[in-house]
C-alpha cells in the first residue's frame, strides 16, 4: 500500500477526538478519491476499441492521477493551515504590540487557509472536467465508477468551497477578500479555471 501524502489528514479526520481537522481536509480527501477512480476507469478503458484513441485515456489517466496525489498533500495543508490560525489565535495580547502582532498573524494564517481549499476546489473541478470529457466514451463497465468520481468530486468541491466562503467572513483586507470571492464564485458558476483571471 503507497503511503499517500494525505494519509496523516485523513486519520486526523477519523479520529473522533480532532476537533481541529475537518471539512476542508474531508473535502479535499473526497476529490482525491474521485480523481483515483476517474483515473481507474480511464485505465480500463485502454483496448477497449472504443471512440477515442488509447492515448486519450492514458493522458485522462495521468493526469487524474497527479490530481489525486495533488488533493490529498491538498488535505494536509489544510489541517496544518487550520493548525496555523489556532496557533495564532492563541497568541499573547498583553501590550498593544502584542495584540497587533497577534492580529497580523490572525490574517496572514486566515489568509493562507482559505487560498489552500480554493486551490483544492479548483483542483476538484479539473476532475468534473474530466469526468465529462470520459462520460460517453469509457468502458460500459465501469460507468457506475466513473459516476460515483463525478459525484465526490462535485462533493469535494462543494464542501471546499463551503470553507472558502467561511474564511473569507474573517479576512478584514477587502481586496484580498474580493479576490479569493471572486475566484470562488468563478468555480461556484462552473468556469473553468484557464478562464480565470485575476
Amino acid at each position: 500500500m503507497i503511503d499517500h501524502p494525505g494519509s496523516e489528514a485523513f486519520r486526523r479526520i477519523l479520529d473522533p477526538a480532532d476537533n481541529a481537522t475537518g471539512g476542508g481536509a474531508a473535502a479535499a480527501i473526497a476529490g482525491a478519491m474521485a480523481a483515483a477512480l476517474l483515473a481507474m476507469v480511464a485505465r480500463l478503458s485502454v483496448g477497449k476499441g472504443l471512440p477515442k484513441p488509447d492515448t486519450f485515456y492514458t493522458a485522462v489517466a495521468a493526469e487524474a492521477e497527479t490530481i489525486s496525489r495533488q488533493l490529498l498533500a491538498g488535505a494536509d495543508d489544510d489541517a496544518q493551515a487550520f493548525d496555523a490560525v489556532r496557533a495564532a489565535y492563541q497568541l499573547p495580547r498583553s501590550s498593544e504590540a502584542q495584540r497587533q502582532e497577534r492580529s497580523r498573524a490572525i490574517q496572514s494564517a486566515l489568509v493562507h487557509a482559505t487560498y489552500v481549499p480554493l486551490t483544492n476546489a479548483e483542483h476538484c473541478q479539473r476532475v468534473l472536467q474530466l469526468c465529462r470529457m470520459v462520460q460517453d466514451h469509457c468502458n460500459p463497465n465501469v460507468i457506475s465508477d466513473l459516476e460515483c468520481a463525478g459525484l465526490l468530486a462535485y462533493a469535494g468541491q462543494q464542501g471546499c468551497l463551503s470553507n472558502v466562503e467561511t474564511n473569507l467572513r474573517a479576512i478584514k483586507d477587502t481586496e484580498t477578500r474580493a479576490k479569493l470571492a471572486r475566484r470562488a464564485e468563478c468555480l461556484r458558476e462552473g468556469i473553468p479555471v484557464s478562464d480565470i483571471s485575476l
